[in-house]
């Protein structure tokens, strides 16, 4: 058995390009779906996935952790860098998808069988609308409870939401007391028994970082998301020693290098590899391997397409640390055109029960793909009030 061929199909889905990658086999109808999606950066990924298919073409695809090291090592450059760690990922995912269907099993199944009998899902407010989370004003307390119940009303039990500002290294009480009125609206609207995340999109120094956590601390959020750059792993740590609230982080981060880092500091409570930029499922196992060890609880990072989602999803299916998985159902109104899943979601709790389709249990409409082609992604551009820039 061999590979033939490793193809990209961009599909436009207004704030991303959705990049899907089918690996072909020799074998009639045996392909696998992944995805590569990467905002802004589209065209690189592409070109990418297109270099690496040099050395895959013509292997056995079911020698998985072979041609990972292959995609990885070899070239000279290693694969931790965003672009072709995202490369690599989407061709990843399609791998595991071609085995589960070799097989005749859920990818789940191959790694050991399901560890329980759902997952839950919780979502952006506005359903992953992005002028609902990227563009409400973080003074506009009021909408934001407003979208906390329609989440709630559309059956979530936990929701995610961009309640802390764009803010400068050194701001005064102004932007901590935007966001804590926005956190307490929602926090009335919905109760006690709904779980909220507040994301923080790296925004904020890790002085002011530590303010936002100490001020949002007494609204029992589920998790506190990147209240300071990454890059910054110390000053992680220390914001999570300073307050209760768990601290996550690790979306922009790739490969379980990086994540030993993060667990070796203690800097987080929740881990957020995204399985499309973080080395595939292959990567991501080797990684919430190593959270376990730790008692960190793994919480995917997916507001991207259809392929993302169902990997997040049977990846939970076999991972004990796994807590909640991200998802997006009102960015685009065909979502559901574009692919067919095997998994079903009840609609009371938002959880998902398990797949019994191979592989992913997932297959894609390319007609439904050609529909929208690619398109440059909306501009996001952050600047500060006297000019400077900022981080979006």
């Amino acid at each position: 058995m061999k590979i033939t061929s490793i193809e990209t199909h961009v599909c436009n889905a207004r704030m991303r390009n959705w990049i899907f990658v089918k690996v072909v086999t020799d074998q009639p109808g045996l392909w696998g779906w992944g995805e590569a999606t990467l905002e802004w950066h589209t065209r690189a990924v592409v070109g990418a996935v297109e270099d690496i298919s040099q050395l895959l073409v013509g292997e056995d695809p079911r020698r998985i952790e072979h041609l990972w090291q292959m995609m990885y090592r070899q070239h000279f450059w290693h694969g931790n860098g965003v672009v072709r760690g995202t490369a690599i990922s989407g061709i990843d995912i399609a791998l595991w998808d071609i085995l589960g269907k070799i097989h005749g099993v859920p990818c789940h199944e191959l790694w050991g069988g399901r560890v329980r009998d759902y997952i839950r899902l919780y979502c952006h407010l506005g359903g992953g609308r992005m002028e609902d989370f990227y563009q409400t004003r973080p003074d506009d307390a009021k909408r934001f409870g407003e979208l906390a119940l329609q989440a709630v009303e559309e059956g979530f039990t936990a929701f995610k939401s961009m309640a802390v500002p764009e803010t400068m290294p050194l701001e005064g009480l102004v932007p901590i007391r935007y966001a804590e009125a926005c956190v307490r609206s929602m926090r009335e609207a919905v109760g006690d028994n709904i779980d909220i995340m507040v994301d923080c999109h790296a925004r904020p120094s890790p002085l002011m970082g530590m303010q936002f956590a100490k001020a949002l601390e007494p609204y029992g959020l589920y998790f506190f998301e990147e209240p300071c750059w990454p890059e910054t792993m110390d000053d992680l740590a220390l914001i999570q020693r300073a307050v209760a609230t768990p601290i996550a982080s690790g979306e922009r981060l790739i490969t379980v290098h990086a994540f030993r880092e993060l667990l070796e500091k203690r800097a987080v409570s929740v881990i957020q590899p995204d399985i499309t930029h973080c080395g595939g499922l292959s990567e991501v196992r080797k990684i919430a391997a190593m959270a376990e060890a730790y008692r960190v609880a793994v919480a995917p990072h997916n507001p991207q397409g259809p392929v993302s989602t169902a990997a997040s999803i049977e990846f939970g299916f076999a991972t004990p640390m796994y807590s909640i998985c991200e998802s997006v159902h009102q960015d685009v109104p065909w979502r559901e055109d574009v692919v067919s899943e095997g998994f079903s979601v009840e609609r009371k709790g938002r959880i998902v029960r398990p797949s019994t389709r191979p592989g992913l249990g997932i297959e894609i409409d390319e007609n439904e793909i050609k529909k929208h082609p690619f398109e440059q992604e909306v501009l996001q551009r952050t600047f500060y009030k006297d000019g400077s820039v900022g981080d979006w």
